[in-house]
């Protein structure tokens, strides 16, 4: 009888020296995961590696294209907007974006003279009820272009019409 205990406290300690040791293993891996920011130098070094690609011997040459250039113009025209988050007047050109777009729900607007890409997160129903000539006041954080697209991107965060809010960005869920 005094044998059988010893044997089931022997192995219930090797068990659970196991299950210790296999947490320590997890915990000491999930660390090391953690990757520390990039110093300038590295951060230098990867975009001169990433151009000397071809994507990127492709995009700089689209940089240095008359239409990147063009991209290029358009934001920096409302630059100025975008850092500061102010209203920027707007009319809808078209209630499609350009053939093979894959930015999800948005709608060509035209800015100041210049035309671009007016995209929405989630695909509001308010903004589904715009019509062409129609005029809107918007905000926006950002202005990105790609190569695929002739216009540069506007990522609308705040839209109205008439004085009415018809589209807010809702904050991420779970998140800051």
């Amino acid at each position: 009888m005094r044998n059988v205990i010893y044997v089931l406290i022997l192995s219930m300690l090797v068990f659970s020296g196991m299950l210790f040791a296999n947490r320590e293993i997890k915990d000491r891996t999930a660390k090391n995961l953690i990757r520390k920011p990039l110093t300038a130098a590295e951060k230098k070094a990867a975009m001169d590696k990433w151009y000397a690609s071809p994507d990127g011997i492709k995009y700089k040459e689209w940089e240095d294209s008359p239409a990147g250039k063009k991209v290029y113009a358009g934001a920096a025209k409302i630059w100025k907007n975008t850092r500061d988050y102010t209203n920027m007047e707007a009319v809808v050109t078209s209630l499609s974006l350009p053939p093979g777009s894959r930015l999800g729900f948005g709608v060509m607007a035209r800015i100041n003279g210049e035309d671009y890409i007016l995209r929405f997160d989630d695909g509001p129903q308010q903004l589904k009820t715009l019509k062409v000539n129609d005029k809107i006041t918007i905000k926006s954080h950002t202005v990105s272009y790609a190569p695929k697209y002739a216009y540069p991107i506007v990522w609308g965060e705040y839209a109205e019409q008439g004085g009415k809010v018809i589209y807010k960005h809702l904050p991420r869920k779970g998140g800051c």
